[in-house]
């Protein structure tokens, strides 16, 4: 276990299909209240168990973490946190452009925005939200002014959908001097619709890439959770998230805590491990670290691997829960 992800909340100001589309979670959807979220000082608890046993590279997410009030305060503290070296926070970038100096001043060392396209007729379909384009493309210049380098943009493929945007984005990503990465769509919780039919392989964006913009890869397959792709003239490089067809279960070194304070193994899950009631009732450091190390120790998680008819019935959690 080497990398955590932190849900700091359930809620989102889009309605992306593939994650949470509108017809399922509406305006009377039941999201957490504020007293189930875990408290900054929570959160900053828990993260220095985890790091004291081994995690190096803490992700701050949702729901969309900047609507959590008052997250520089987070991360500032987090970042104090020793032995902690990497902290990042994935994005949908609506709220970026105010809030990226302060993210930088507070200590955030990355960031990683997601964008489906670059189409503004389309974008609005993605997100289902009436923010506009403008307003992520306005948010990802604010986090260049500030000073962050190596931003990721994160399209997530659908065939039909958005398979045309490939080429525009890799174009946008490569005079930006972002790193671009596709994520083959999954069947994360149970209401996107997934179908395996719908899947852009990772291997067909790398040869649509390729014809264009020549390139190599630098990393064998199943060793990392992205395959690394290199272009060639030296203008950056793609990495291709391919849960479906080229699974990374035996590698996998990531761990997730929900934003109610529960430990979850695998972006599948079907539950988590309750951490909130044990740090609420008392609990030392030492027996919250116990808690930790003893289910992580039984993890046996293999979903993508198993992935077919045997896992269509699953139950599982959804990934705004646990912050994708």
């Amino acid at each position: 276990m080497k990398a955590l992800r932190v849900s700091v909340t359930d809620r989102c100001n889009f309605r992306c299909p593939y994650c949470m589309p509108r017809e399922k979670f509406g305006a009377g959807f039941p999201f957490l209240e504020r007293k189930e979220i875990l408290s900054f000082e929570e959160i900053v608890r828990l993260v220095g168990i985890f790091v004291g046993l081994g995690v190096q590279k803490v992700r701050l997410t949702g729901g969309e973490p900047l609507l959590r009030k008052d997250l520089p305060a987070l991360v500032a503290a987090l970042a104090k946190l020793p032995g902690l070296r990497d902290l990042a926070l994935t994005s949908n970038g609506s709220m970026l452009a105010s809030l990226a100096e302060p993210l930088r001043a507070a200590g955030l060392h990355r960031l990683t925005v997601s964008l489906d396209s670059l189409d503004p007729v389309k974008f609005q379909t993605f997100s289902d939200s009436g923010i506009p384009l403008a307003q992520v493309l306005e948010g990802l210049q604010a986090a260049k002014a500030a000073g962050f380098t190596g931003i990721k943009l994160n399209c997530v493929l659908q065939r039909g959908a958005n398979e045309d945007d490939i080429l525009p984005l890799a174009a946008y990503a490569r005079e930006q001097g972002f790193t671009l990465r596709f994520i083959e769509f999954m069947d994360v919780g149970t209401g996107n619709g997934w179908q395996l039919g719908s899947v852009v392989p990772a291997l067909e964006v790398a040869e649509r890439l390729h014809r264009v913009w020549p390139m190599e890869r630098l990393s064998a397959p199943g060793t990392h959770v992205a395959q690394h792709w290199r272009y060639l003239d030296g203008q950056g490089e793609v990495g291709l998230i391919a849960s479906v067809t080229e699974p990374f279960c035996a590698t996998c070194d990531r761990a997730r805590l929900s934003a109610e304070g529960s430990l979850y193994t695998c972006l599948f899950a079907t539950q988590g491990t309750d951490l909130k009631t044990f740090l609420r009732n008392g609990a030392s450091d030492a027996e919250l670290a116990a808690l930790v190390t003893a289910r992580w120790s039984r993890r046996d998680d293999r979903y993508s691997e198993e992935r077919g008819e045997s896992t269509e019935k699953r139950p599982r959690v959804e990934m705004f829960h646990i912050g994708g």
